[in-house]
């Protein structure tokens, strides 16, 4: 899906159905994605008054250089 607005992309792989099942369908699952996607909200992280004032001690390892800063 791409886009804000991107409905879900649906597939009968098994049986068959008509033209009138195929829209309830597609109706009934375009609704509940879209209450669901109306619904979701990412919560925040919490940062206490202690990680607030720590500062970090060095900076973080740089994984991309080999150690010893040789690779031979």
């Amino acid at each position: 899906m791409t886009g804000e607005h991107a409905s879900p992309d649906l597939r009968i792989v098994r049986g068959s159905a008509n033209e009138e099942e195929l829209a309830a369908l597609i109706a009934v699952v375009s609704d509940t994605y879209e209450r669901e996607a109306a619904a979701a909200v990412a919560e925040t992280p919490r940062i206490s008054a202690w990680q607030r004032t720590q500062r970090p001690m060095r900076a973080p390892l740089r994984r991309d250089i080999p150690w010893g800063r040789f690779s031979g």
